[in-house]
């Protein structure tokens, strides 16, 4: 594979992405050619069933059944990794990898799941791993902490990494409605799966801080050492209340690392965010990222966080950048390796205690409408050194009841998960409190 003047791309999977990338590189190759001087030959295609109607026209001389066989093709320069999942997408990865091939991908659950294994095999082999499509669908973020950004170090990262949940807090703040009643209609639209516990539970924001944790940090944090709630139990009341307060509510990730203690905390959990900040106002299935690096100061990235065509615009970069390596050789900076320049870099990095994540809190409470309850709330609290900064109290949906909206000082979650747990046993509490953070972020 040495400067090829012919560059051939093997596609294993032709979904929604697999037919984006096809259909754009497609219609776009001769420009795509000029700029990057070579030929770009759509090569071969691994489909479960070639008979299956598309929205694309490939030649059913290029189509097989046998992703592997793809993978392997000693003729195949570049392996577009389509097929999802962790099982036959590691496969194939890994065999192209062993065989110094360039594999490009948008699974961000195998690399949650395998990354360290990825790039082992990267450097093994001689192979390369491009994964731009992998997190935020459109916008450049991986790009940006590879490349753009390495003279920095990054002490935050927070943003909006999922549209579905993004489509549906949008939807609740401006037409009062409830979660399941906008869910539904979501699904009817095609704007949330059938099944949609990935997203709405936080995992799949999960998934894309993993990565993004790793380009920053140099480490990989699994989804079970990370604090992740979904959007599942926010109400209109809390809609509500966030917007009285000068807030809205978003899923989002957040990494920080202090670099005095080399603690890195990576959580996802719904965030009431300040409506002066630009990613409070990202609304409906786009997606925002603020990064804020030791030199530059915070940038930030907006854009179509998934979709066909933003999909596909990604895995079109990562393709292009993989023909000027064919071609040129021109040096890609492995991930690890770009961590690890940072001051510090990711030896001895260690996850933050409990105790040392720290935030404002939102607490939403059910209570028994009588006298002493919110003494015996304070109470707990105080026991904690929880400090209350701020009181609402509403008239509940049945009677003798009362909802509470509390707001607090800064905590850290080691005294909170405490606090909730001894407001839980009161009886006077009639519901499991509702706990959100507040994201005092500075752009």
């Amino acid at each position: 594979m040495n400067k090829p003047s012919v560059i051939n791309i093997g596609f294993c999977g032709l979904g929604t992405v697999g037919q984006g990338v096809w259909k754009h590189l497609s219609a776009s190759r001769a420009a795509l050619e000029a700029r990057l001087g070579a030929r770009l030959e759509l090569y071969r295609v691994a489909v479960r069933d070639p008979n299956k109607p598309r929205a694309v026209s490939v030649p059913p001389a290029k189509l097989t059944t046998d992703a592997l066989a793809v993978a392997t093709d000693p003729a195949v320069h570049i392996v577009c990794e389509l097929i999802g999942g962790t099982t036959l997408a590691r496969e194939v990865t890994l065999a192209a990898l062993a065989r110094g091939k360039i594999v490009v991908s948008a699974n961000k659950a195998l690399l949650c799941e395998s990354g360290a294994e990825i790039f082992a095999a990267a450097r093994k082999g001689g192979g390369h791993f491009f994964f731009e499509a992998s997190v935020a669908g459109g916008i450049p973020i991986i790009k940006a902490l590879r490349e753009g950004l390495i003279a920095n170090r990054f002490r935050l990262i927070y943003g909006i990494l999922n549209g579905t949940c993004n489509y549906l807090l949008t939807r609740m703040e401006r037409e009062g409605a409830s979660y399941a009643d906008v869910l539904a209609d979501a699904k009817r639209l095609g704007y949330a799966e059938a099944d949609e516990t990935l997203d709405v539970q936080g995992w799949d924001t999960a998934h894309k801080a993993a990565i993004l944790a790793f380009l920053a940090h140099g480490v990989w944090v699994k989804t079970d050492q990370m604090l992740v709630e979904g959007i599942t139990r926010i109400t209109q009341t809390d809609i509500v209340h966030a917007a009285q307060l000068g807030y809205g509510i978003k899923l989002l990730a957040v990494i920080t690392r202090d670099f005095e203690t080399n603690q890195l905390s990576v959580r996802v959990h719904p965030t009431l965010l300040p409506r002066r900040l630009v990613l409070a106002n990202v609304d409906g299935v786009y997606n925002g990222i603020a990064v804020t690096g030791d030199v530059v100061g915070t940038t930030l990235y907006i854009g179509r966080g998934a979709g066909q065509d933003a999909t596909a615009s990604a895995v079109i970069s990562d393709i292009a950048d993989a023909v000027t390596l064919l071609t040129s050789g021109k040096s890609v900076v492995v991930p690890d390796e770009a961590a690890a320049i940072h001051a510090g870099g990711r030896k001895g990095v260690k996850l933050a205690p409990l105790e040392c994540i720290v935030s404002r809190y939102y607490l939403r409470l059910e209570v028994r409408d009588q006298p002493g309850v919110l003494a015996q709330i304070a109470t707990i609290m105080a026991q904690n050194c929880v400090s209350i900064e701020s009181v609402i109290q509403r008239g509940s949906r049945l009677p003798d009841t009362a909802t509470l909206i509390l707001t607090t000082h800064q905590s850290n979650e080691q005294a909170i998960r405490t606090t909730l747990a001894g407001l839980a046993e009161l009886a006077s509490v009639l519901e499991e409190p509702l706990l959100l953070r507040i994201g005092d972020f500075d752009e």
